[in-house]
């Protein structure tokens, strides 16, 4: 856990909140569980997603919005998902210099949303690009970190 900030500047407060919120929607939506009726998750994810609007660069905008198409995916919001992972998986996927990781989590998460939304053939083809995108994933511990959202992929 981050330490709270030692001043009482707004943008230093919102950065802590922000990276609390995104810490606590991505752990919670790593369970294996059903959670879609948990709403912490649902809240934990906006908050953040509203601080990072305040002081994020576009990084932090984008990181968001995937995280809100992860969470909308595992929540069963199958539309809301699905726009905020097509407009995420645009702008990483058009990146040059996107992190081998973080294409692994584009696809992967796009690939959830898509399930979520019943497009079959998007699903099949993002999760086989997520898998591609694994195995070039280059430091192991990153790996580790996606492939706790990639199992949560149905093989079926």
């Amino acid at each position: 856990m981050q330490n709270t900030p030692d001043n009482l500047l707004p943008d230093s407060w919102h950065k802590y909140f922000a990276i609390q919120a995104n810490n606590t929607a991505w752990t919670l939506s790593e369970s294996l569980a059903d959670i879609s009726l948990n709403t912490e998750i649902l809240d934990t994810a906006h908050a953040s997603a509203w601080h990072w609007r305040v002081v994020g660069k576009e990084i932090n905008h984008m990181r968001s919005v995937m995280l809100l198409a992860l969470v909308h995916a595992r929540m069963n919001m199958g539309p809301s998902a699905w726009a905020y992972a097509e407009r995420m998986r645009m702008y990483f996927t058009e990146k040059a210099d996107t992190p081998d990781w973080e294409l692994a989590f584009t696809h992967t998460v796009h690939a959830l949303a898509a399930l979520a939304f019943g497009k079959t053939p998007e699903f099949k083809a993002s999760r086989q690009a997520a898998f591609q995108s694994l195995q070039k994933i280059q430091d192991k511990a990153d790996r580790e970190v996606v492939m706790k959202t990639f199992q949560l992929i149905s093989q079926d």
